[in-house]
C-alpha cells in the first residue's frame, strides 16, 4: 500500500511578469492628453523629487548621475556592534562640545556691534537644511510635531454649480405642491422610475405593487408628475408624450391631436394623402398640423440628463511644409517634469542623513526617473505611429475622405516593431489636428472591401459611394439595395445586398419605400 509523502522539488520555468514600471508605461500610453495632465499633477503632489519646469543640461547630467547611484550595488552595512560604537562615540563628542560651549559662554563677546559671526569653514551647508520640514508630511502622524495646522480655504470648485438632474428638477416642483403623504409617496415613486428621456419604464400596476401603494393612488400620483415641467414627462410611450404636450397647448380637439392619437405611424411626412382621406382634412390643414407636431419634444427629459460635451484636445499637429509632411506634438498645458537637485545630496552623503530617509529618497528618485522615461517613451511611440499613418494616408490629407486607404493596426505594429496592442493603446482617445479637421487616430484604421478595386478602397470610402449613389437617384423611383449593389459591382466593389443595407443603416438613410416622394 503506497503512502502519501511530502517532497520538495525544484524546477526551472519561464514566466512573464508585468513589472510596476511596465504597468505604468502601458497605463500612460492609453491616456489621452487631458488624462495625462491629471496624472502628472497627481505625481507632482505625491513625489517631492519631481518639480515642474524645463530641464537644463545640468539637470540632465544630474539625472544620469542619479541613475548610476540607483543602479550601483548597495554597500554592505557595518556590523551592529560597530554601529553601537559609532553611536556612543558621537554621543561623547556631543557631550564634550556642549561642555566647551557652556564654558566659553562666560567669556565676553569680542565682536563689534553689527558684526556677524563668520561661519566655520568645516561646516557643510548641506547640514543646515531642515529635513524635518521636508519630510514632515511623509512621516507617521504619531511622530509629527504638535504645531497647529493651517486650515485650507475653500477651493474654486466649491463655487461651481452642479448640473440639475431631471429628478432634482421634478422634486423641486413637487415640494411646493399641496399633497397628502400617500399621494406624495406615489409621485416620488414615479419620479424615481423615470429613464433619461423622461419616460416611465414601469407600469402603474408594477409600481403600485413594489411600493405597496393602491393603484388608484399611484395613477393619481402619475397624473401629478405629468403636470410638472417639462411638458410630456412621465409618459409611457411616444403617443402619450406628444398628447401631453398638445394638451398643454390646448390642442385637444385639433387635427394634430387626432393625427397623434389615431395615426402616429403616418407622421413621417410621406403620408399626407392618406392623412387627408382618413381625417377628411385639406392638405393645408395637414401641413399645418405636421408643423405643430414637429415643434414637440419626443424626449423631454434628455436636456436634464446630458453628460455634457467631452472636451477634445488634439495631441498631434499634422501639416505640410513645402513638399514634406510635418508632425508635431502639442504639449501645451502638459507639465514638464525635472528632478529636484536638492535631494541629490541625500544619496551621495550617506553620513549626512538617516538610513530610512536615504532609502525613501532613493525610492522616490527611482519612481521619478521611471515616470519621466515612460512619458518620453509614450511620446515617441505616438510619433512613430503618426509617422506611419502620414506615409500611408498622404492622399487623404490632401484630397479628402474619398482617398482614405485601408490600413490595419497589425500592419503599423509590424512596421514600427511593437505589439498590436501597443498601437491600439497609442491611438485610443488620441486626436490629431490635420488639414481635413480634428480626427481621432483610430479613424485612420479601416478594413478593405472585396473586389478588383477593393484592395485600395476603404470601408469609409464605400459608404460614401453608397451615399453619393442615393443622393443622385430619382426621388420618385429610388434605388433598391440590390440596384445599389449592382452599381458598386460596376465600379469594382464586391459587396452583397445585405452589406449595402447595413451601410445604408449606418448612414441613417431610410429604405426605398420611405425615400420615395410621390409627386
Amino acid at each position: 500500500m503506497s503512502m502519501l509523502s511530502q517532497r520538495l522539488q525544484l524546477k526551472v520555468a519561464q514566466k512573464q511578469i508585468l513589472t510596476p514600471s511596465l504597468v505604468q508605461m502601458v497605463t500612460l500610453l492609453q491616456l489621452n492628453k487631458l488624462e495625462l495632465r491629471e496624472m502628472i499633477s497627481q505625481e507632482l503632489s505625491e513625489n517631492p523629487i519631481l518639480e515642474e519646469g524645463l530641464a537644463t543640461e545640468e539637470d540632465e547630467l544630474t539625472s544620469q548621475e542619479i541613475q548610476s547611484l540607483l543602479e550601483k550595488e548597495r554597500v554592505a552595512e557595518p556590523a551592529d556592534q560597530s554601529l553601537l560604537d559609532a553611536l556612543h562615540g558621537a554621543e561623547a563628542a556631543d557631550a564634550e562640545d556642549s561642555v566647551r560651549t557652556s564654558a566659553g559662554s562666560d567669556s565676553a563677546d569680542t565682536r563689534t556691534p553689527g558684526e556677524e559671526a563668520e561661519p566655520s569653514r568645516d561646516t557643510d551647508p548641506f547640514e543646515e537644511i531642515d529635513f524635518g520640514e521636508f519630510f514632515n508630511d511623509y512621516l507617521d502622524p504619531g511622530y509629527r510635531t504638535s504645531a497647529p495646522e493651517q486650515a485650507e480655504g475653500p477651493t474654486f470648485e466649491t463655487f461651481l454649480s452642479n448640473p440639475v438632474s431631471l429628478g432634482d428638477h421634478l422634486r423641486a416642483q413637487l415640494s411646493i405642491e399641496v399633497l397628502n403623504d400617500a399621494l406624495r409617496a406615489a409621485a416620488e415613486a414615479v419620479i424615481g422610475n423615470l429613464d433619461d428621456n423622461g419616460y416611465l419604464g414601469s407600469s402603474v400596476e408594477e409600481l403600485a405593487e413594489s411600493e405597496a401603494i393602491p393603484i388608484p393612488v399611484m395613477e393619481e400620483g402619475l397624473r401629478v408628475v405629468q403636470l410638472l415641467d417639462p411638458s410630456g414627462v412621465a409618459a409611457r410611450d411616444l403617443r402619450e408624450c406628444l398628447l401631453l404636450q398638445l394638451a398643454d397647448l390646448a390642442e385637444e380637439d385639433s387635427i394634430a391631436w387626432r393625427m397623434v392619437e389615431e395615426h402616429i405611424e403616418w407622421l413621417d411626412g410621406r403620408h399626407s394623402k392618406e392623412l387627408c382621406r382618413a381625417l377628411d382634412a385639406a392638405p393645408e390643414q395637414i401641413g399645418a398640423a405636421l408643423e405643430l407636431i414637429r415643434t414637440l419634444d419626443p424626449m423631454p427629459g434628455a436636456r436634464y440628463c446630458s453628460s455634457g460635451v467631452q472636451p477634445v484636445e488634439p495631441e498631434i499637429f499634422i501639416f505640410k511644409d513645402g513638399d514634406q509632411w510635418v508632425i508635431q506634438t502639442m504639449d501645451e498645458g502638459v507639465p514638464q517634469l525635472r528632478l529636484n537637485r536638492s535631494y541629490r545630496y541625500l544619496l551621495e552623503r550617506s553620513d549626512a542623513t538617516d538610513k530610512n530617509v536615504r532609502n525613501y529618497v532613493k525610492e522616490r528618485y527611482a519612481s521619478a526617473l521611471q515616470l519621466i522615461k515612460n512619458i518620453e517613451q509614450r511620446k515617441q511611440t505616438i510619433l512613430k505611429v503618426c509617422q506611419s499613418i502620414v506615409e500611408r494616408q498622404g492622399e487623404f490629407f490632401e484630397l479628402g475622405a474619398d482617398y482614405l486607404r485601408p490600413m490595419m493596426i497589425k500592419e503599423i505594429a509590424e512596421e514600427i516593431g511593437v505589439h498590436p496592442s501597443t498601437v491600439s493603446r497609442a491611438v485610443a482617445n488620441k486626436y490629431a489636428h490635420t488639414p481635413q479637421g480634428t480626427l481621432e487616430l483610430r479613424f485612420f484604421f479601416t478594413e478593405a472591401v472585396q473586389g478588383p478595386a477593393g484592395n485600395t478602397t476603404s470601408l469609409l470610402a464605400v459608404k460614401r459611394m453608397v451615399k453619393r449613389i442615393i443622393d443622385e437617384e430619382d426621388t420618385a423611383k429610388p434605388l433598391t439595395d440590390e440596384q445599389i449593389m449592382e452599381r458598386l459591382h460596376e465600379e469594382g466593389i464586391e459587396v452583397t445586398r445585405r452589406t449595402v443595407a447595413k451601410y445604408r443603416e449606418d448612414l441613417r438613410i431610410p429604405s426605398t419605400h420611405h425615400r420615395r416622394i410621390r409627386k
